[in-house]
C-alpha cells in the first residue's frame, strides 16, 4: 500500500477527534499532505469515522483528482476534496486539514460575525481573525475558490457560511489543536454576543441550546486546566550560569557546606580502620556531594502534573521530516549494520538503551564528552553508557592501569586476586555502612542477591518496592515496572509464583507503604523495602528530601531491612553515595554501573557485616547457612581493578562534584530556554542526573487508568521524536528525557549543548 504513513496519520486524527467530540458519523473530512509529492491522503465519502481503517483512506492529487492505488478498499474521496487541494496549493506550510460541522459555527455564520482577536493564544495559533467564508454550493469549485482566497491570509481557522469550519496546521497534531482552540474561542464569543449589553442577537433556539450545552460540558475541563496551570520558571537572560570549571577543592568546599547533615553523618558513621587507610566516611564528606541544591520536589511535581494536563507539544511536521532525513542521509552506515543485526540479534541490538527512534546508532569511538558513530558524526554524550562513566567515556588514566593488571593476570583466573579486596576496601572507605561487599555480575544480579539475602537473614518472605522503580529484570522485581500500579503488566514469561511475595507502594506515599507493611504482618512479615534513593527511574519522580529517613523509620518499626538501590547514585551523587548525601544508613546497598568505572561485570551488594554473613562462599559456605550466589566472572581482576582505579581517580579529581556542577549549568540553561520559548517542558536535576521532560509520559500511572490508556502512546511517541531531534542536532540522551553529565563536560561543552537544544526548541510547534 502506497503512502501508508500518511494514511495512518489521517486515521489517528479521526480517532483523536472522535474521542474529543469534534467528529460525528460522516460530518466533515480530514486530510494530510503526503511529503515529497503533490498528493494528500483524505477520508472517504460517507464513511463512519469510528470504523475508519488505513486502507480506507483515499489518495488525491493537487488537482482534486482521486488516485486509486489498488489497495482493495475502492472508496471514493469526499466531494470537498477540491477545497483541500486548493488549500495545499495555496499554503505550502499547511500539512494537515480538518473540516467539520459544528453548531457554534452555524450560529456565528447566521449572525455574520467573524471572531475578532480575543486572546493571545488565539492570535498565536489561529490568526488575528476567524473569518467567515462566503456561501457556495458544497463540493463546487466556487466553494474551493472562496476558501482559497481566505486561507491566503495566513490564518489557520475559518467559518464556512454554509458548511461548518476549517482548521489547518503544520502537522496533524497542530490541526487538531487548532480545531479545539477554535471551538473554545467560538463558544466564548458566542456567549459574549448573547449577553452583550443593549443588543439582542437572535440565534435559533436549537443551535443556541446545542452550543450552550457544549459550553457547560466544557466548563469543568477548562476550569481544571486553569487550576492546574503553573507560573513559568523565570530565568533572566543575563543570569550567569553555574560553572563546572572550578578547582576540585573549591567545588568540595561549596558543596559540602550545603549538606552539613549528610557530611556529619558520613564522617561520624564509621570507626578507625587502619587497613583501609583512615577513618571511613571522612574522605567522602570532605570531598562533598554532586547535589549543590536539592530540587523543590513539590514545585517539580506540580510542573510535571501541569505538563501531563496539556496536549503534547512536539516538533512541527516539516521539522520532524528534516530530523528523519538526517538519519536517512547522515546515518546510513548505522542503519545498514543494525538492519543486518536484526537477522542474528532479537530486535537488532543487545541493550535496551540502544533502542532509539527511528533506528539505533552504531558507535565506533567514545572520548570524554563525545561519541562518534560509524558515519563519522560526532555527538555530545549525555548518555554516558547509562550513567557509569562519571570520569567521562573511555578515560585514559584508568585504561592504562587496567591494561597493566590484565597483562599480568589476564581478565579472569577463577582464583582470588588482590583487587577483589582493594575494591571492597575502597568502597568501605567512602561508604562506611558497606562493612562487607560481595562482587557480582550486574545491578540486576546484585538486587536478586540482596532480596535473597534479606529473606534469609530475616526469615521473612515479603518484599516491597516503590511503584515505577526499575531494579533490574529478575523475576521478583519485574513488578510495577516504570508505571506505578501496573503490577505484572510487564511480567510476560514470569510465573505468578515468582512475584507472589512482591508488593509495590505508590511513589513517596508513606501512608500506603505503612499499610503494606501492616498487611504483610499477616503474611509472615516484610523482609525488605527496596528504594531508589532519589526516586523511581533515577528521580523521574523525585523523592522528597526526608523520604529515605522516613522509610528507615518504618523499616525499623516493622523489622524489615532497608535496601538502597544505588546502581545509578552510587559514586555519581558523591563518593559516599545517596546514603552519605541523605544521611541515612541502609542495611544493604546495591551497586552497579560506576563500581567498575564503565567496565563490564559491574555489580555487587554490600552492607552490615551480620547481614552480609549470609553471602559467605567457598569454605565459609559449607555449613549450609548461606544463600547461593556466584558467577564465574564475578569479581574478576579486570573489573575489580577497573573499579578500584576509577574510584581512586574520582577521589583524586573530585569528579562526582564537578559532574554535578555541569548538571547544574545544563539544567539552568535548559530552564532559561524553556522560559524564553514559552514551552510547558520541565527541567530539573539531582546533581549530574538531569531530567528534561517534554511529554511527561513517565508521570502517567494507574491512579488515572483512562488517561494512561488514552495518552501513553502519543506521549511516548513525542518523547521518542524529541530524542531523535536532539540526536539529529548532535546530542545523545537517554530516551530523550534524561541526561548524565560527567567530569568531561566543561562549560564549553555545556554551552555548545545548550546552543543545540536552542535550535531544537525553535522547531517546536507554536514557537
Amino acid at each position: 500500500m502506497q503512502h501508508r504513513l500518511s494514511r495512518q496519520h489521517v486515521v489517528d486524527m479521526c480517532r483523536t477527534m472522535l474521542a474529543r467530540g469534534y467528529l460525528k458519523a460522516t460530518e466533515g473530512n480530514v486530510s494530510v499532505r503526503v511529503p515529497g509529492h503533490r498528493l494528500y491522503a483524505v477520508t472517504p465519502s460517507n464513511y463512519d469515522y469510528d470504523r475508519m481503517r488505513v486502507e480506507d483512506i483515499c489518495i488525491v492529487d493537487f488537482d482534486g483528482m482521486h488516485v486509486p492505488d489498488g489497495s482493495g478498499a475502492d472508496l471514493k474521496p469526499s466531494i470537498e476534496c477540491g477545497m483541500h487541494a486548493n488549500i495545499y496549493r495555496e499554503r505550502p506550510d499547511v500539512n494537515a486539514i480538518v473540516h467539520t460541522h459544528q453548531p457554534y459555527a452555524s450560529a456565528l455564520a447566521f449572525l455574520r460575525r467573524p471572531i475578532p482577536a480575543l486572546t493571545d493564544e488565539q492570535v498565536r495559533f489561529l490568526g488575528r481573525e476567524v473569518a467567515i467564508i462566503d456561501y457556495a454550493p458544497s463540493g463546487t469549485g466556487f466553494l474551493a475558490r472562496n476558501v482559497q482566497k481566505k486561507v491566503a491570509s495566513g490564518d489557520n481557522a475559518f467559518i464556512i457560511a454554509n458548511h461548518g469550519v476549517v482548521a489547518v496546521g503544520t502537522d496533524p497534531d497542530r490541526a487538531v489543536f487548532n480545531m479545539a482552540l477554535l471551538e473554545k474561542v467560538s463558544i466564548a464569543y458566542l456567549l459574549a454576543l448573547t449577553t452583550e449589553a443593549g443588543k439582542v442577537h437572535t440565534i435559533p433556539t436549537a443551535i443556541r441550546e446545542i452550543a450552550f450545552s457544549k459550553l457547560r460540558a466544557d466548563e469543568k475541563r477548562i476550569a481544571a486546566q486553569l487550576t492546574e496551570a503553573v507560573e513559568p520558571l523565570r530565568v533572566p537572560a543575563d543570569e550567569a550560569l553555574p560553572s563546572a570549571d572550578v578547582t576540585a577543592a573549591e567545588v568540595a568546599a561549596r558543596t559540602t557546606s550545603t549538606t552539613p547533615g549528610a557530611a556529619a553523618s558520613a564522617a561520624g558513621s564509621g570507626t578507625a580502620d587502619d587497613e583501609a587507610g583512615g577513618a571511613p566516611g571522612i574522605e567522602s564528606a570532605r570531598l562533598g556531594y554532586a547535589i549543590s541544591e536539592y530540587p523543590d520536589v513539590d514545585d517539580v511535581m506540580r510542573r510535571l502534573k501541569a505538563l501531563t494536563a496539556q496536549p503534547v507539544r512536539g516538533l512541527r511536521h516539516d521539522a520532524m521530516l528534516d530530523v528523519l532525513n538526517y538519519f536517512d542521509t547522515k546515518c546510513r552506515a548505522s542503519k545498514e549494520i543494525t538492519e543486518r543485526a536484526k537477522r542474528r540479534i532479537p530486535g537488532g541490538v543487545q541493550h535496551n538503551l540502544a533502542f532509539n527512534y527511528p533506528f539505533p546508532l552504531a558507535v565506533d569511538k567514545a572520548d570524554g564528552a563525545y561519541l562518534v558513530d560509524r558515519d563519522g558524526n560526532t555527538y555530545i554524550d549525555f548518555l554516558q553508557a547509562g550513567g557509569p562513566t562519571i570520569l567521562g567515556s573511555n578515560y585514559g588514566p584508568v585504561n592504562e592501569r587496567v591494561a597493566e593488571v590484565v597483562r599480568d593476570s589476564g581478565p579472569v583466573t577463577g582464583l582470588f586476586h588482590e583487587y577483589e579486596l582493594k575494591l571492597a576496601e575502597i568502597i568501605h572507605l567512602f561508604m562506611p555502612h558497606v562493612e562487607m561487599y560481595r562482587s557480582l555480575g550486574s545491578g540486576t544480579e546484585a538486587v536478586m542477591a540482596a532480596v535473597r539475602g534479606a529473606r534469609a537473614f530475616t526469615g521473612k518472605k515479603m518484599v516491597i518496592k516503590v511503584g515505577g522503580a526499575y531494579h533490574g529484570w529478575s523475576d521478583t522485581m519485574v513488578y510495577g515496572l516504570r508505571v506505578p500500579g501496573t503490577y505484572r503488566m510487564n511480567a510476560k514469561g514470569i510465573p505468578f509464583g515468582a512475584t507472589a511475595r512482591t508488593r509495590e507502594a505508590f511513589p513517596h506515599d508513606l501512608g500506603q507503604l505503612k499499610r503494606k507493611l501492616i498487611e504483610n504482618r499477616l503474611r509472615g512479615g516484610t523482609a525488605a523495602v527496596v528504594v531508589e534513593p532519589v526516586g523511581p527511574e533515577s528521580g523521574t519522580r523525585p523523592a522528597p528530601r526526608d523520604f529515605n529517613a522516613r522509610v528507615r523509620e518504618l523499616c525499623d518499626e516493622f523489622g524489615a531491612l532497608l535496601i538502597f538501590d544505588e546502581v545509578v547514585t552510587g559514586f555519581r551523587l558523591g563518593l559516599g553515595g545517596a546514603a552519605g548525601y541523605f544521611g541515612v544508613t541502609p542495611d544493604l546497598t546495591v551497586l552497579g554501573k560506576a563500581v567498575s568505572g564503565g567496565y563490564p561485570m559491574a555489580g555487587g551488594v554490600g552492607g552490615r557485616a551480620d547481614v552480609m554473613a549470609v553471602f559467605g562462599s567457598g569454605l565459609d559456605g559449607r555449613s549450609g547457612a548461606h544463600i547461593q550466589v556466584g558467577g564465574t566472572l564475578s569479581a574478576n581482576p579486570l573489573s575489580c581493578a577497573a573499579g578500584y582505579f576509577a574510584i581512586e581517580e574520582m577521589a583524586r579529581t573530585n569528579a562526582p562534584v564537578i559532574a554535578g556542577r555541569a548538571g547544574d549549568r545544563l539544567t539552568r540553561g535548559l530552564q532559561r530556554l524553556i522560559d524564553s520559548y514559552g514551552l510547558p517542558y520541565v527541567a530539573y536535576n539531582q546533581g549530574s542526573i538531569v531530567h528534561l521532560e517534554c511529554s511527561g509520559v513517565m508521570l502517567l500511572d494507574m491512579r488515572n487508568p483512562v488517561k494512561l490508556l488514552k495518552e501513553n502512546k502519543a506521549r511516548k511517541r513525542l518523547m521518542e521524536q524529541m530524542g531523535a531531534a536532539y540526536t539529529a542536532h548532535g546530542i545523545v540522551t537517554l530516551a530523550g528525557s534524561r541526561m548524565y553529565t560527567s567530569m568531561a563536560d566543561t562549560d564549553e561543552v555545556i554551552d555548545d549543548a545548550l546552543a543545540r537544544f536552542d535550535r531544537v526548541f525553535a522547531l517546536v510547534e507554536g514557537v
